[in-house]
C-alpha cells in the first residue's frame, strides 16, 4: 500500500483530490492543510487533517497541491524530511521548469496536468456536458518524470489517473514540453485570442446585434471553425472565408508573434514570473 501526503488537501483542487483517491483502498492518504476554510471544507467531508511532519515522514508520494508561488518555500521545508525513494508529485509545469524546488538525487520528482474535457468530446449526460474542468466529464492528462528511476513513471501515472479520473488517456512528455503547453500555449496566447474574442462579440452587440443573437452566431461557428482548423470536419473554410482570415492577419497580428512567444526564453521567463508572482 502507498502512503500519500497530500499538502494543499483542503483547497478547491486539493479537496476534489483528496476525495476521489481517499476511496481507492491501495493507498493510504493523510491530509494537511492549515487554512480554516481548508479544514472546515474537509471536515464536513468527514476528512480529518494531519501535521505536515507526520504526513511527511514515511509518505512513499508527497503530493503538492498548493499554489505555484507557495511551492519554492514550502518544498525548501518538506524536501529535507522525505524518506529515500519517496515521489514528489506536482499537478503544473510551472514549479519543476523554473527550478524552485529542492533537488535530492534520491528522490523522484514527477508532474501530471489534467487537459480538460476536450471541446469535441462524446458526453451524453447532462451533468458531464456541463463539467468544464474534468472529474465527470473524461480527460486527458499529460505526465512528466523528470527526476528519478524510469520504473517510477508507471507510479506517478497511475496516482494521475487516479485523481484526475474518469481519464480517456495520458500522454508522457518533458517539463519543457509542458510549461510549452501551458503557460506558452493556452495561457499566454489561445486565453489571449479568447479574450479578445470575447471583445470582438462586446463590440458587436454595442453596435446593435441582439445579444442572444450574437451568441448563438457565435458559438454555432466557433465549433465549426475549430472543427474545420484542427481535422475533425472533412471540409474546408469557403473562398469568402479564406480572403477575410488571409486580410485579418496583418490587421490582428504582429508578424513575428510566433517567434516571441513560442521560445524557450521567453517560455522560461512567463514560467519565472508565475512562480514568483512578479506584477508587471
Amino acid at each position: 500500500m502507498k502512503k500519500i501526503a497530500i499538502l494543499g488537501a483542503g483547497g478547491k483542487m486539493g479537496f476534489r483530490i483528496s476525495t476521489k483517491i481517499m476511496k481507492n483502498p491501495e493507498y493510504e492518504v493523510k491530509c494537511v492543510e492549515i487554512s480554516d476554510t481548508g479544514i472546515k471544507r474537509l471536515a464536513e467531508a468527514g476528512i480529518s487533517v494531519v501535521p505536515m511532519s507526520d504526513a511527511i515522514c514515511d509518505a512513499d508520494i508527497a503530493l503538492l497541491a498548493i499554489p505555484d508561488v507557495l511551492i519554492g518555500k514550502i518544498t525548501t521545508e518538506v524536501v529535507p524530511q522525505l524518506k529515500p525513494g519517496c515521489m514528489l508529485f506536482g499537478l503544473d509545469p510551472a514549479a519543476a521548469y523554473a527550478e524552485v524546488m529542492p533537488i535530492r538525487d534520491d528522490l523522484s520528482y514527477f508532474v501530471a496536468h489534467p487537459n480538460h474535457p476536450s471541446l469535441f468530446n462524446e458526453e451524453t449526460s447532462p451533468d458531464a456536458q456541463k463539467d468544464y474542468f474534468g472529474g465527470i466529464a473524461k480527460q486527458c492528462v499529460v505526465c512528466a518524470l523528470y527526476r528519478g528511476p524510469d520504473e517510477d513513471y508507471s507510479i506517478g501515472e497511475a496516482i494521475a489517473r487516479e485523481i484526475y479520473a474518469p481519464v480517456s488517456r495520458t500522454h508522457r512528455i518533458t517539463v519543457e514540453q509542458m510549461a510549452i503547453l501551458e503557460p506558452a500555449l493556452v495561457e499566454t496566447f489561445a486565453s489571449t485570442c479568447i479574450a479578445a474574442i470575447k471583445e470582438a462579440f462586446d463590440k458587436t452587440v454595442e453596435m446593435g446585434v441582439p445579444k442572444e443573437a450574437a451568441m448563438d452566431f457565435l458559438m454555432g461557428h466557433a465549433r465549426v471553425q475549430f472543427a474545420v482548423l484542427f481535422g475533425f470536419a472533412n471540409f474546408n473554410f469557403s473562398d469568402g472565408a479564406l480572403l477575410a482570415m488571409k486580410q485579418a492577419q496583418d490587421v490582428i497580428f504582429k508578424p513575428d508573434w510566433k517567434e516571441k512567444i513560442f521560445n524557450v526564453a521567453a517560455v522560461k521567463k512567463s514560467v519565472s514570473d508565475i512562480t514568483q508572482a512578479i506584477k508587471k
